[in-house]
């Protein structure tokens, strides 16, 4: 028998290489502060995006600096821990390693402060000479941006809770809060009742299976279907 101890096994398969990754996300928002900080931004930048009306381009390029600022912060994650674990006494390397990944996470966040201020000042000026309106958008382009804040919630709230692994348990229930915001969205997308009533029993086969696998407990599925409908409900209300 070997004396060198095994590390972690490699992902088989593409659910365990997700576990792994959204895991890694997952880490970050637990262990760095300014990690979570970003993840509320990314929830705001999109419900300001909604209330003000933007086109697709103008949230294509939010939503590009947005996702640059959380990878960088990841990596910048990574490399500290890389770091630390090579050597933990001070080394004026290990320094520069640690100096220059936080740069490259201030280089992003200042970069995506000066295009979000470009692209959302004309909007907030004209609100403000003008008057602030109700701002009403396809509803298919809400209902993408009502499932993104679910997720973005989810993931906040399991950094938080620290329970369970990302695709596996933990409070609240991803899978239910996400089935819940596709049968509210439908709700509003589509005129057919039966077509809300086809949805709403799949979503709940996808609650009950999770419950019924022990993947999660009735409470977790309850709270993750109440924080996706609710979300996506609120966000049709006021913008849809």
């Amino acid at each position: 028998m070997s004396s060198h101890s095994k590390g972690p096994m490699k992902p088989k398969t593409w659910y365990e290489s997700a576990n792994v990754a959204i895991e890694g996300i997952l880490y970050a928002a637990r262990t760095q502060r300014h990690m979570r900080w970003h993840f509320m931004s990314a929830g705001a930048v999109v419900l300001t995006g909604l209330f003000f009306g933007l086109d697709r381009m103008e949230f294509i390029a939010l939503t590009l600096a947005v996702v640059l600022v959380l990878v960088t912060e990841i990596l910048n994650t990574a490399i500290e821990a890389a770091v630390d674990l090579i050597s933990e006494a001070y080394h004026p390397l290990a320094k520069v390693a640690k100096d220059t990944a936080a740069g490259a996470v201030f280089l992003a966040s200042f970069g995506s402060l000066v295009l979000a201020f470009l692209i959302l000042y004309p909007h907030v000026a004209y609100s403000v000479t003008n008057g602030f309106e109700q701002v009403r958008l396809a509803g298919d382009n809400v209902a993408f941006m009502a499932t993104l804040v679910v997720i973005i919630a989810v993931i906040i709230l399991k950094a938080y809770l620290d329970r369970g692994t990302p695709l596996s348990g933990g409070m609240p229930s991803g899978h239910a809060a996400l089935s819940f915001s596709i049968w509210v969205g439908v709700m509003f997308l589509a005129e057919d009742l039966l077509v809300w009533i086809f949805v709403l029993v799949m979503a709940l086969m996808v609650c009950h299976s999770r419950v019924a696998m022990g993947i999660h407990s009735r409470r977790e599925v309850i709270i993750g279907a109440l924080l996706g409908g609710l979300v996506t409900l609120a966000i049709f209300l006021v913008f849809g």
